[in-house]
């Protein structure tokens, strides 16, 4: 059976607590045309889960789960047709399966805004599909074929993530006498797609030659045009300060100032961050980066370095006021990785430069982190500084203690 066009079903988080059907006049239509399920009141429920996470949780937190409860609500709507407070183990299952596979018309090549706003409305974007494959870079847009399509596979980690948001859906209804059983939690330890996963976990970072290209590509850029002196200090913070990148980022529920660099009696410098699980941390900075910090206030007119009342954005719109969103961010890191590996590939070779094609903005922390073990930091001050809950996390992580043991008792293996 051809199933129709799915369209989106919450907007953002901001929208999302003022909502008024009315002005969402393509959902409006859609919730409210079937005579086979109530399609409004689950809507409903999925909107009380996701304001409770949005109240509760990181904006990043919220999009996650927005996902899945979006992406299980259209099934449930679309396909199965059956209230979700009647179904049982078999019918997540049947969920799964379809995630597994799912329809080619439900798969995009590139990620869209769910709404676009048009003569008081916000319409229905026909760009966006629920479901996304990833394309090598340069080729994420407009590009792409069937054939692309065709190729998507949800990841460990994506699965994960899938039984997380409905499992936690279900237990919010529970909670709310909606529902009386999670047949999502009993349904994980039977999905077949699971991977027991023993392996040695390789670290995403960047060599020491390809974060050299990386620095030296965002310095010559800030030479020739000041544009850049913002994406090379952002490059420099997120690898020296091990930050995430929603840790620079304008939210709803903080925003980064320049008086979070602040320094002690022995005249040592920190900057407090606003980290994962809404954790406040101080993360230590060393005198080299002071330098990147200084550059980048002088470029913006600013004294050399911030005083406890500068409230002025850690990074800073370049039109308009307050700071820059996590998407923003990434994207001007993004443009220094493809520059970097341009030249790293033509100077050294695709084999060499690879990395950077695949890279992230997250690599930057694990290189940083990573760097600074091979350097001989001690682990708990690496741990505090990366916000870790603990010293196992990190060596879990970076420095695989026993993995590298393992190793090193298994090198010398004869084959005869």
């Amino acid at each position: 059976m051809k199933l129709p066009k799915p369209i989106p079903l919450y907007p953002t988080y901001n929208e999302l607590k003022d909502i008024e059907l009315n002005d969402y006049p393509e959902l409006n239509t859609f919730l409210n045309e079937s005579s086979e399920l109530d399609r409004l009141q689950h809507w409903r429920w999925g909107l009380s889960f996701l304001n409770y996470i949005g109240r509760n949780k990181s904006e990043h937190t919220y999009n996650r789960f927005r996902n899945e409860v979006e992406r299980f609500l259209t099934w449930v709507f679309m396909v199965k047709m059956k209230p979700i407070d009647i179904l049982r183990k078999q019918d997540i299952l049947e969920y799964v399966d379809f995630c597994w596979k799912p329809p080619v018309s439900f798969i995009g090549l590139a990620a869209y805004d769910r709404f676009v706003y048009h003569n008081g409305f916000y319409k229905v974007n026909p760009k966006w599909l629920p479901f996304r494959v990833k394309t090598p870079k340069g080729r994420q847009s407009e590009t792409g074929s069937q054939a692309d399509k065709k190729k998507y596979k949800p990841s460990q980690e994506t699965l994960k993530s899938l039984f997380t948001g409905v499992v936690a859906f279900y237990k919010y209804l529970m909670s709310e006498e909606v529902c009386y059983g999670n047949p999502a939690q009993i349904a994980k330890s039977d999905c077949r797609y699971f991977i027991a996963d023993a392996q040695v976990k390789d670290i995403r970072r960047l060599t020491e030659d390809q974060w050299q290209y990386v620095l030296d590509i965002a310095l010559t850029a800030a030479e020739n045009n000041d544009d850049y002196e913002r994406s090379l200090f952002v490059i420099a913070s997120l690898k020296t300060l091990f930050l995430r990148i929603s840790e620079l980022s304008e939210r709803k529920d903080w925003s980064p100032e320049m008086r979070h660099f602040w320094q002690d009696e022995q005249k040592n410098w920190w900057l407090k961050v606003y980290g994962k699980g809404r954790k406040l941390r101080d993360v230590s900075v060393p005198t080299q980066y002071l330098g990147y910090l200084k550059r980048y206030r002088q470029h913006r007119a600013l004294s050399a370095l911030p005083s406890s009342s500068d409230i002025s954005p850690i990074v800073e719109k370049i039109r308009g006021q307050g700071g820059m969103t996590t998407r923003h961010l990434t994207r001007l890191v993004q443009e220094i990785f493809d520059k970097a590996y341009e030249k790293m590939k033509l100077k050294e070779g695709e084999d060499a430069a690879r990395k950077l094609q695949e890279a992230s903005t997250h690599w930057l922390r694990h290189t940083g982190a990573s760097m600074e073990i091979e350097r001989g930091r001690a682990l708990k001050d690496l741990s505090e500084d990366l916000g870790h809950a603990s010293m196992a996390t990190t060596d879990t992580i970076y420095v695989q203690s026993e993995n590298k043991k393992r190793a090193a008792s298994g090198k010398d293996r004869n084959v005869e």
